[in-house]
């Protein structure tokens, strides 16, 4: 268990998760009940969500540059925070992407791997409020296999939509456009299993 003063970090990390959440949760609201008109509102209230954890990432490194002695690696602390930032940057990506692209109009394919977002983001989630327990890491590294798992599922649904996509649209253009939808909706599970990766860095090296 984590001291008392080391509450800061493991508090930072635990918003940056909240974070990823509320834009998972975000995303997948706009995306099931889609309207194009309307992208540029939402894009202001991701926005925000993204801008909160850049503010996180920051606050976290300002506070190693000054810190003495740490709970965990101070190397591992940084590399984690800014894993938590990049899966926020992500969902905001796919986001400007169905803005830029001027999509229209989703696939199923679309909604399967942003359910599969929401449900790594969870998890993520539920890890990271896990991880001041990671001297007795049991229920630590279930969340981390959990994401693991859910990152290879959505590997599998990536390469069966991408396919039906390039052998039933007839339109390049919306071709190239949902192409670059689930590319990016694949980033942000590869995102999350980076984090993942980095908390099972942090339980080998301590354990």
């Amino acid at each position: 268990m984590a001291r008392k003063s080391d509450s800061f970090y493991f508090d930072n990390y635990n918003s940056c998760a909240d974070n990823i959440c509320k834009a998972a949760h975000l995303l997948e609201g706009i995306m099931r009940d889609y309207n194009p008109a309307e992208l540029e509102k939402h894009m202001d209230e991701m926005h925000e969500i993204e801008q909160s954890s850049d503010d996180l990432r920051h606050g976290m490194m300002d506070t190693l540059l000054r810190a003495f002695i740490t709970p965990i690696e101070r190397e591992d602390l940084a590399k984690l925070s800014s894993s938590l930032d990049d899966v926020t940057d992500f969902i905001e990506g796919v986001l400007h992407r169905l803005y830029y692209d001027n999509i229209q109009e989703l696939t199923p394919g679309a909604l399967e791997m942003v359910t599969m977002l929401v449900r790594a983001a969870e998890e993520v989630r539920n890890m990271i409020a896990e991880l001041p327990n990671f001297k007795k890491p049991e229920t630590l590294h279930e969340h981390v296999i959990s994401i693991n798992t859910l990152e290879s599922v959505g590997d599998e649904i990536y390469l069966r939509i991408m396919r039906e996509l390039h052998m039933t649209e007839t339109d390049p253009l919306r071709v190239l456009g949902m192409r670059e939808i689930y590319s990016v909706l694949e980033s942000c599970l590869d995102a999350c299993e980076r984090v993942a990766d980095g908390v099972e860095g942090i339980i080998m090296q301590n354990n």
